[in-house]
């Protein structure tokens, strides 16, 4: 009886890694697709683009290769000055405060950044002044499916972009819990 059970675990365990590696690759894949696209839209407008937030991939495989952590963006942004080392242009700045004339960019691809705001009139701010500065948005997120998006302290909202509209929902229990005052950036 108790090979069955051991049986019927792995199965589980199993079955929850192939879940979980299609959740990841999912959003993973998304990103990318996202991430390409708000490339193409801006050399298109023949305006620049604007990458904040990040790290593009993962850490270990882009520091081995020597990729930035913003991708390949004209410009990046983000509150933490170590992930803008190596952008050829590189702002600290705050998405709610974003430090730009109106519609200077083609496009902004934003990336992993809005789920970690307090609650969502700053990320409706944040996704007002995206709008401003840029002709297009495009938003990476968390997969709700993926475990680890449920599992970080710091992730505030839930955020989806569909047909171009953008929908934030507050995370229950997480309302301004953050101890990181998100519009200074951290000392190094």
């Amino acid at each position: 009886m108790s090979i069955i059970y051991q049986i019927i675990g792995f199965g589980f365990f199993l079955a929850l890694m192939i879940w979980q590696g299609a959740a990841l690759l999912h959003q993973t894949l998304d990103k990318n697709k996202k991430y390409e696209a708000a490339s193409a839209f801006a050399a298109e407008a023949g305006k620049p683009l604007l990458v904040i937030g990040g790290p593009m991939g993962i850490t270990w495989l882009r520091r081995f290769s020597e990729m930035m952590a913003h991708g390949y963006g004209d410009v990046c942004m983000d509150i933490d000055l170590r992930a803008l080392r190596g952008c050829p242009s590189g702002v600290i700045a705050d998405v709610r405060h974003i430090p730009f004339s109106d519609k200077t960019f083609g496009a902004v691809f934003v990336s992993h950044v809005l789920e970690h705001l307090p609650d969502t009139g700053d990320a409706r701010k944040a996704v007002a002044e995206l709008n401003r500065v840029a002709d297009a948005v495009f938003i990476a997120y968390p997969n709700k499916h993926y475990i680890v998006s449920w599992l970080i302290p710091d992730h505030h909202l839930w955020v989806r972009q569909k047909d171009g509209k953008t929908y934030l929902k507050q995370r229950k229990n997480r309302q301004k819990t953050s101890n990181r005052q998100v519009d200074q950036p951290p000392s190094i």
